[in-house]
């Protein structure tokens, strides 16, 4: 069972602050000060070691990221408690396209990180195991597009040679691969700030939605008695709820109030549809003056369009990021907007021979733009943001330009099923072997680091296994889990 551990500044000779909870546990503890005298936690924790009996001493995997299939461990645990950290306002890529600071971060977040396919790293989903924080002395990586990471000199960044710490020597006991001024570092750069969803935002959001997917319109019908009427009608209907949401949220922020029914009901392959509406004079013909093309649009009005827009028309995949529509004037706005943010862009026509041609606006440039381009409009619909799948290839200028020292500061870590994440748009590696404990029901935090097993009779078991008549003889790579010498020894 784990210890519960009560966070404090720092631990003598730990790297973790507090014993968080491992990935299997269905509860979990927070403290709280509600006034009560609490027990202060230790200066420092002594290393327990205990026996544990093991059936097989050789570990095997099929991991592409690791350099071989079978490894020996003598121990689960690691008194060493090296954190490979980061600043907590780190912005990590997450799984449906947005960011979010690492200290926010918590186990089960599903997020980016990477996995050698082929001939490539590819971006894939993966899970975060374990979060935790430790003090420790900061370093300032600077790069040559202005990016900025604060980590410890202990943290790896994948470069194109390799993995490599930030700090390190070329001889004596601090040797090791570490970075260099024009080491480049794999990635997509720093992400680009989340837009401002103010009141032009929204305005944006909605012409381009409403304008690309929704039926609005006023008309006059004669009624059996002889008698005209004029009929209000607004609706939009779509597939993806949350850009519907959006829509019906930002029109009651300009107090236009809409109902909700379901359209269509799923069936087979196809998606159920949920749509909204107003039919009031009133309402038709204040979304009519929401909508309207401004005379000078600005910044947050643009990257507003632009989201609505790609919700409603918009695409992406195969690498390709697309804004289709057959109206020239919507069209001709959506490049505008573009530029406007510094994007380039081309229109390729489609025709049709039954119907009006199509202008497809196709923006330019690979994953770092596209990212960009997310990250600056923020499109409701984040089934359109998905890069699972896409090569770590990338123009962005990456080269190490400067390493300084900082002060000893609060960093953060996780650990996730890739062994890596994406951080500030560099590819960052992490403890992987913390989250081992939580199959004894410990903590990856101080319980990691302070709570070691041995395996028991190492030597007869690994004897006994080599000595098996099918067993196939193949390098074996010791401690690659937790480091094999261990201080308690």
């Amino acid at each position: 069972m784990r210890r519960t551990i009560m966070s404090r500044r720092s631990f003598t000779g730990r790297g973790a602050l507090s014993n968080p909870p491992g990935r299997f546990e269905r509860q979990q503890l927070e403290a709280v000060d509600d006034g009560w005298f609490l027990e202060e936690s230790p200066d420092s924790i002594a290393t327990t070691l205990e026996p544990e009996r093991a059936r097989s001493v050789i570990s095997t995997n099929d991991s592409p990221d690791v350099p071989f299939e079978r490894s020996i461990n003598p121990y689960r645990g690691c008194e060493h408690a090296c954190s490979y950290c980061v600043a907590g306002d780190t912005a990590v890529l997450m799984a449906d396209g947005s960011t979010r600071p690492l200290y926010q971060l918590k186990v089960g977040h599903e997020i980016y990180g990477t996995r050698r396919v082929g001939h490539y790293r590819r971006f894939v989903k993966s899970r975060v195991l374990a979060h935790w924080s430790t003090i420790k002395p900061a370093f300032r990586i600077t790069l040559e597009d202005g990016t900025t990471l604060v980590t410890s000199g202990d943290h790896r960044f994948l470069t194109e040679r390799g993995w490599k710490y930030v700090t390190g020597s070329e001889q004596g006991r601090a040797r090791r691969p570490h970075l260099t001024r024009f080491n480049r570092l794999m990635g997509t750069g720093a992400f680009a700030e989340r837009a401002l969803q103010n009141a032009d935002y929204r305005r944006g959001y909605l012409c381009g939605l409403i304008r690309g997917d929704a039926h609005l319109k006023t008309c006059s019908y004669q009624r059996n008695e002889g008698r005209t009427d004029t009929s209000h009608q607004f609706r939009l209907a779509l597939c993806d709820l949350e850009a519907l949401v959006r829509a019906r949220n930002y029109l009651i922020n300009f107090e236009i109030r809409t109902c909700g029914f379901l359209l269509q009901a799923a069936a087979g392959s196809r998606r159920a549809m949920h749509a909204i509406r107003a039919g009031s004079s009133m309402s038709v013909q204040s979304i009519r003056e929401l909508i309207a093309w401004p005379t000078s649009p600005t910044r947050a009005w643009s990257g507003g369009f632009l989201a609505g827009i790609f919700d409603a028309e918009g695409s992406f995949s195969q690498t390709v990021l697309r804004i289709l529509n057959t109206d020239p004037e919507i069209v001709s706005w959506i490049r505008r907007c573009l530029f406007d943010l510094n994007f380039s862009s081309v229109i390729e026509r489609i025709h049709h021979d039954d119907r009006k041609p199509m202008d497809v606006v196709r923006l330019k440039g690979g994953l770092r733009d596209h990212l960009r381009f997310f990250h600056t409009v923020c499109p409701a619909i984040s089934r359109k943001l998905d890069i699972e799948g896409q090569a770590v290839k990338s123009d962005a200028r990456l080269n190490v330009i400067g390493i300084e020292p900082l002060k000893t500061m609060r960093l953060y870590d996780i650990t996730t099923e890739t062994e890596d994440f994406i951080a500030n748009g560099v590819i960052s590696h992490n403890c992987f072997a913390r989250p081992s404990h939580a199959y004894l029901g410990l903590s990856p935090g101080l319980d990691f680091e302070t709570r070691l097993f041995y395996k028991a009779d190492a030597a007869k078991v690994l004897e006994a296994e080599l000595a098996r008549p099918d067993y196939v003889c193949k390098p074996i790579t010791v401690g690659a889990n937790t480091d094999p010498y261990q201080p308690v020894e």
